[in-house]
């Protein structure tokens, strides 16, 4: 696998890990599997079946964990301590051919990017889930992204890097955006000029 592939494979998979791990490992193993696809560095070990059982058995799970708004968000506040992890260990395992180095960037990287897409997620959905119905409707959205942005990166890396840095861009806008909400919230009326 060239660079541009092994790239594309770090950052998408690491920055769809935030949104959904287990449709990302299930993702990849699966590729592995039936589409013979070559996973970069260390990734092959998603190819056993007992990953791929395993993440398909959560992937289960939290699909039906994200339709219903409470459990949902329990579920995304534990999965911080799991998913941002997750990211930046697939992002190393892409580059596990390469100099400890670059293998330790794309560690910090993928921690990174996944903090950004889960952050993301985790802030929005009460928002989403308030609304009646949109919360299994962007559950579904989200499930898609992760399954189609890891396909993109197998055969088409640079347009997956694209919905990265556009992701990325997505969550900074709505990070902005909270920060202001919550500043509004937290601020005296009479400091507000009201």
């Amino acid at each position: 696998m060239g660079s541009l592939a092994t790239l594309g494979m770090a950052l998408g998979s690491a920055w769809v890990s935030g949104i959904n791990l287990y449709a990302t490992v299930a993702t990849l193993g699966l590729l592995g599997r039936f589409a013979h696809l070559t996973l970069p560095g260390e990734l092959n070990i998603l190819t056993s079946w007992w990953v791929i059982g395993v993440a398909l058995v959560l992937y289960v799970v939290e699909f039906i964990a994200d339709k219903i708004p409470v459990v949902d968000h329990a579920w995304d506040a534990v999965h911080t301590f799991l998913r941002v992890p997750a990211g930046a260990i697939l992002a190393a395992g892409a580059f596990g051919d390469f100099d400890p180095t670059v293998k330790t960037i794309a560690f910090l990287i993928g921690g990174t990017l996944a903090l950004s897409s889960h952050g993301a997620k985790a802030a929005a959905r009460p928002a989403v889930n308030a609304a009646p119905g949109a919360g299994a409707l962007v559950s579904l959205a989200e499930d898609g992204v992760a399954i189609g942005t890891v396909s993109l990166a197998a055969y088409y890396p640079a347009l997956a890097i694209g919905i990265v840095v556009v992701g990325v861009c997505i969550s900074i806008f709505l990070f902005s955006r909270i920060r202001k909400a919550l500043r509004g919230l937290f601020t005296p009326k009479e400091a507000q000029g009201g």
